[in-house]
């Protein structure tokens, strides 16, 4: 899938453009930053990362030791919605986080939604997904 154009609704549904919210931290991975301050931040843009199909900037945001070696994304999977249920730390001084949401999607299946609560750790000033669970 081709990531948004600048000007485009984010898929995160912050209410900004992709060029003001996620891009720039979909662009960072490779040129080294910027980066989310916050575990929802990164929560959003991994959300997005989906949507878009970036699988490269999935697996840069996993934290190492429960990271795939590899990442398959369902192209025929189209991420819809999102609503952040709950967040609890994570934020720009915190060391970890938590962040509930449910993420729905549409698919060969019909509609469908994956309510999650997800951990994530900041390490050496950067934010990573460390795993969730389903709800």
């Amino acid at each position: 899938m081709p990531k948004p154009a600048d000007d485009a609704r984010c898929p995160c549904l912050s209410g900004l453009v992709y060029a003001d919210c996620c891009g720039p931290l979909h662009a960072g991975i490779a040129s080294g930053g910027p980066y989310a301050p916050t575990a929802e931040a990164l929560m959003r843009s991994r959300y997005s990362a989906f949507a878009v199909g970036d699988a490269s900037y999935l697996l840069a945001t996993w934290h190492r030791s429960t990271r795939p070696g590899h990442l398959e994304l369902d192209d025929d999977v189209e991420w819809r919605r999102l609503d952040v249920v709950l967040t609890s730390a994570g934020g720009p001084f915190d060391d970890g986080g938590v962040v509930e949401f449910v993420a729905h999607h549409r698919g060969a299946d019909g509609r469908g939604r994956l309510h999650e609560v997800s951990r994530f750790v900041r390490e050496g000033g950067r934010w990573f997904y460390v795993d969730g669970a389903r709800r």
